[in-house]
């Protein structure tokens, strides 16, 4: 009697989609470097480039890319109206600013415009990468050097008040976040673990009724829970 074996092919699971990518720059130069660093990644894939504001525009309305990577300073339209037109038809679209100006003035009107980060040109590879990833996620972030300067910008501009009471210990964390730190790094220079550093913060979180880091140190600094200094940059 011959017995019939059977067997089931096992289904390797496939991997996500790549990350859509979309990058704005007046330098051809600047974005075609930009972009073959960007399609060396293998989750990564840049769909497409445009030169002014207007051509960015057009191209997130037809390719509908994850993540856009604005300049700033681009002709015909520049980059922060050209994320505010982007953000009025879709509030969903992540942008992160990749420009070589960190004055106060844009760093404040390209986060107002609507941008979930800023970086400036010179950030690592892997710092890009990882940024880029995280937006996708749904974080904010901002380059760690331009954090201090930022967060006391918006607290010289809006009404402090101590609204919601934090222990000393997290109040502690907060800082360390708005200086750019990451759990690691904050539990290494509290001397706690890494675990009791994820607690802190997501009880900060649930306080301040925010959904990520920089929007909790933003909050602190607007509320007058903590002061940054221009040391820290």
């Amino acid at each position: 009697m011959n017995e019939l074996n059977e067997y089931k092919k096992e289904e390797t699971p496939k991997a996500p989609p790549p990350i859509r990518i979309v990058v704005a720059d007046d330098h051809t130069i600047v974005r075609d470097g930009i972009a073959h660093l960007l399609n060396a990644e293998a989750d990564f894939e840049v769909v497409g480039q445009a030169g002014d504001g207007f051509q960015v525009i057009e191209l997130v309305n037809r390719l509908k890319p994850d993540v856009i990577l604005m300049d700033l300073q681009m002709p015909n339209l520049d980059g922060v109206a050209a994320i505010k037109r982007i953000r009025a038809a879709d509030e969903q679209v992540k942008i992160i600013i990749l420009t070589t100006y960190d004055t106060d003035e844009y760093i404040l009107e390209g986060i107002r415009a609507g941008a979930r980060g800023y970086l400036l040109k010179d950030v690592p590879k892997e710092e890009l990468c990882r940024s880029i990833r995280l937006v996708n996620q749904g974080h904010s972030l901002m380059q760690p050097s331009l954090t201090a300067r930022f967060f006391n910008l918006l607290a010289q501009r809006e009404t402090k008040g101590n609204e919601v009471a934090l222990t000393e210990r997290e109040l502690e964390v907060v800082r360390l976040i708005a200086r750019g730190d990451r759990n690691k790094e904050i539990a290494q220079k509290m001397a706690i673990s890494e675990g009791t550093v994820k607690g802190y913060v997501a009880t900060i979180l649930q306080k301040f009724g925010v959904t990520d880091r920089t929007q909790a140190a933003m909050y602190a600094v607007q509320k007058g829970l903590i002061q940054l200094d221009r040391g820290f940059e």
